[in-house]
């Protein structure tokens, strides 16, 4: 199952955040939900973008996997169990990432922060609950495309 997936850039700025479990919160600590959160975020970013190339793109942390791909300044991660196959998390990075190229027609950082709600509606029709939903693209980007004319 996925934890949680996010998009950061190289200098750590956080582009998509989709949390499908909520992040660990401490009984006796004073932090929230939200400071967990960022705090991952920035332990995932400093963890993935210090890694050598050389080395596998699959990271345990703390009681989950990190899987994570590097597109262009884009680094793309999942957080999934340790028991899950990584290399298909690895071709459901490479599957968004397509999606995102064919809505956008070759997308890049700026679609991204420009129209992060279309990425997020992308993201939903992709992902549900933490499992994939469906995997052909044709049909996504149908999705997509058929609540646009709805808005």
């Amino acid at each position: 199952m996925i934890r949680f997936f996010l998009l950061q850039n190289r200098q750590g700025k956080t582009r998509l955040s989709k949390w499908y479990v909520p992040a660990p919160v401490p009984t006796s600590g004073s932090n929230s939900g939200e400071a967990k959160k960022i705090r991952i975020e920035a332990e995932v970013h400093r963890l993935v973008t210090a890694r050598d190339k050389k080395y596998t793109n699959f990271i345990e942390y703390n009681n989950y996997k990190l899987i994570y791909r590097r597109y262009a300044g884009l680094f793309f991660t999942i957080a999934v169990d340790l028991s899950d196959n990584e290399l298909s998390y690895l071709e459901t990075i490479h599957l968004f990432v397509e999606l995102l190229d064919s809505y956008f027609s070759n997308v890049c950082e700026l679609d991204i922060v420009f129209n992060f709600n279309k990425v997020y509606s992308i993201l939903d029709e992709y992902m549900l609950a933490g499992e994939i939903e469906e995997t052909s693209k044709r049909e996504i980007l149908d999705r997509v495309r058929l609540l646009e004319k709805v808005e």
